[in-house]
């Protein structure tokens, strides 16, 4: 076997040490001022700033400090804050950092200035409401957007005479077309080297999560359902194998390539699993046209609800339950992600905004590669269930510890029989610690 090089990314979450909400100084005096906080880069710094001082401009006598900073030095320096009572009044969120605060009642439930017509989320899609609800409460709005999926190479599919209808397709369908594609162009297609994200996809057809709600197991160990959901995935690729139409599983699943490394803009694959915000850069890097498509659903059930898809927030925005100006907060965030002119100016750099009339605006204003990714976001919406919860601390560890095991199967080791299982059970070894 050719040596794998596993690049573990552990991502170590600042602990947070919060002082009683009584102890949380103010963040500001009076009602017309706020704090705003952000981790950013020049770009989103700069449409960041020029969005804030138009707000002031529109509401004469509001005052906004505003923080920015890298990713990594933006949670230690939360995490100093809040030990210090001295949380900002707004900030920007990540989904992984969600639980954290709420578990600390540290973040407002957003819904209640939506009831008192201070937030309008009329033109929100409830799926993407749902990556900033937990526990019940709405406390964090997506500042933009990703769905998983496949690229394409539009060119090979062309040669070979295929043509995709995501919103319908199935594994079968899948091999179908793989097995044209590799009889006309001798292209093949991908392993799942990112095995997690696919098998995520097929096993939440199945109505359960990837991961236990107690973060304990995965979400599929006693689900029959879904174990034969990923199952075909294996199976599918293995035919494909025997007929020469996969590409080596070796080398596919060596990690770390950048991507003008990646097999589809090598040519060496007519498809790859990636994000959708990656598309402008996948396609940057090809430099040829690659089209975007919803990941296939399991024969068994066809492409219906409950779906595999999701949207997952690149980043959110919340309002601190410490804040003394929560109603003049509610005003700014949804000045931030409902109004056109801010918008504008933005430019999605945070990525697809989510209001419907956001979308169709600046469907008219960005890049025709980014307006693709808009056109998909919205058929993702469309063909997707709610996000699940946060993926567990030892997530990452216990999907590094699967990958082994499905390499040693696709390319004859193990037999696909019991590979679901040895996964599922290496993996929850590390979550149960």
């Amino acid at each position: 076997m050719k040596r794998i090089f596993l690049i573990l990314a552990v991502l170590t979450l600042p602990v947070l040490v919060f002082a009683a909400p009584g102890q949380q100084a103010a963040s500001g005096s009076g009602g017309t001022y706020l704090r705003f906080a952000w981790w950013g880069n020049p770009t989103r710094d700069e449409r960041t700033l020029k969005v804030v001082e138009l707000f002031k401009q529109k509401n004469p006598g509001v005052m906004i400090d505003t923080e920015t900073t890298g990713f990594a030095g933006y949670w230690d320096n939360l995490a100093a804050q809040a030990a210090a009572g001295n949380l900002p009044d707004v900030m920007q969120q990540d989904y992984a950092y969600l639980e954290q605060y709420n578990s600390r009642n540290m973040l407002v439930d957003l819904k209640a200035f939506a009831d008192r017509g201070l937030i309008d989320l009329s033109k929100w899609p409830e799926t993407g409401l749902a990556g900033g609800r937990l526990n019940g409460k709405l406390i964090a709005l997506s500042l933009g957007t990703n769905a998983l999926g496949y690229a394409v190479d539009r060119g090979v599919l062309a040669k070979a005479g295929v043509t995709i209808n995501d919103t319908t397709w199935t594994w079968k369908d899948y091999e179908n077309i793989a097995l044209q594609i590799y009889r006309s162009t001798g292209v093949q297609s991908m392993p799942t080297e990112q095995h997690y994200q696919v098998f995520e996809n097929a096993v939440r057809f199945a109505g359960v999560p990837y991961y236990s709600h107690d973060g304990k197991s995965m979400g599929f160990t006693s689900n029959a359902a879904a174990q034969a959901a990923i199952k075909e995935v294996i199976d599918t690729q293995l035919r494909l194998k025997a007929a020469g139409a996969l590409y080596d599983p070796e080398d596919a699943f060596i990690q770390g390539r950048a991507m003008p490394e990646s097999t589809i803009v090598q040519g060496k694959t007519w498809d790859a699993c990636y994000w959708s915000n990656q598309l402008v850069g996948l396609v940057n890097a090809a430099g040829r046209p690659l089209d975007f498509h919803l990941l296939p659903a399991p024969t068994s059930t066809g492409n219906k609800a409950p779906y595999g898809a999701y949207l997952k927030p690149s980043q959110l925005i919340s309002i601190l339950s410490v804040s003394k100006n929560q109603d003049l907060a509610a005003k700014f965030v949804d000045f931030f992600v409902n109004d056109v002119e801010a918008n504008r100016i933005l430019m999605a750099e945070r990525g697809v905004p989510l209001p419907s009339h956001i979308l169709q605006d600046l469907s008219s204003q960005v890049d025709p590669n980014m307006r693709y990714t808009f056109d998909f976001i919205s058929k993702a919406t469309t063909y997707s269930s709610a996000i699940d919860p946060p993926d567990p601390n030892r997530a990452g560890e216990a999907r590094d510890s699967m990958l082994p095991i499905l390499l040693n199967c696709l390319i004859g080791r193990i037999s696909s029989d019991v590979v679901v299982a040895q996964m599922y059970q290496a993996a929850n070894t590390i979550l149960s610690r």
